[in-house]
């Protein structure tokens, strides 16, 4: 199977500078991988890391540990912008810089930095489940601010810094409904307080809430309340009318 990755040249005289210039370029990848949670293909390219790391021969020594060490902090950061400890990764920071300063053999070093980012990933995702409702609050958030335009699971599911996948089970487990259908009912409330508090035309509020007619916010809307936009207003309009107080 031919490799997806470019051919690259190490120069002799400077290996680490080829190595560091290979890992600069794998990292936006490596910290996708991380952020949303995916443990193989973030180890697919910490193995790729190593085979180039170790086709350096005897020079690497101390350079190349630093290059690992620079390494598991970008990894440590990523993990906690993906929802890690912040408190439990400054500590495990220490142990990683007391434990990479005993190793000398190229099996050990390549066992430590694979066994760094398991317990960094276990470290995302016990701190991910006792946080979920500030993810699921996070994602309410972020389809309120941007309702009114085209929105993907996957955009939302980057955003909050877990898979697609997990996103899904977790947006169902706590709220009963999945994505479209959380989107559609973050609409149809941003619709409702705009039919209730402004006199907009429902073609404006349709384009407002992410609708793409005026035809489909009726369509939803009757689907999730029962009533047309227009039939909530009246009827909300007519109740405010009946309780005001006689003169």
């Amino acid at each position: 199977m031919k490799s997806q990755f470019p051919a690259m040249t190490m120069d002799d005289t400077w290996p680490f500078d080829r190595i560091r210039e290979f890992y600069l370029y794998q990292e936006p990848a490596l910290l996708a991988a991380i952020k949303r949670g995916d443990r193989r293909e973030a180890r697919r390219i910490i193995n790729h890391l190593l085979v180039h790391i170790y086709s350096a021969g005897e020079e690497r020594n101390e350079l190349l540990k630093g290059l690992l060490l620079e390494l598991v902090v970008m990894i440590s950061r990523a993990a906690v912008e993906a929802g890690a400890s912040q408190t439990e990764l400054l500590g495990m920071r220490f142990s990683h810089l007391a434990e990479l300063a005993e190793l000398d053999d190229d099996e050990a070093l390549a066992a430590w930095l694979r066994g760094t980012l398991e317990r960094l990933f276990t470290a995302m995702e016990r701190q991910q489940s006792f946080d979920v409702p500030v993810l699921v609050s996070s994602s309410l958030h972020f389809l309120r601010q941007h309702m009114a335009r085209e929105l993907t699971r996957g955009e939302l599911a980057r955003h909050v810094g877990i898979s697609p996948g997990h996103l899904s089970e977790l947006l169902k487990e706590r709220t009963g409904r999945s994505f479209v259908e959380l989107l559609r009912e973050v609409r149809v409330q941003a619709a409702c307080a705009m039919l209730l508090q402004t006199s907009k035309s429902l073609a404006e509020i349709a384009a407002e809430c992410g609708f793409c007619d005026q035809s489909y916010l009726t369509h939803v809307f009757k689907s999730l309340r029962g009533m047309t936009p227009k039939q909530y207003r009246e009827s909300s309009r007519s109740a405010e009318l009946t309780q005001l107080p006689l003169g």
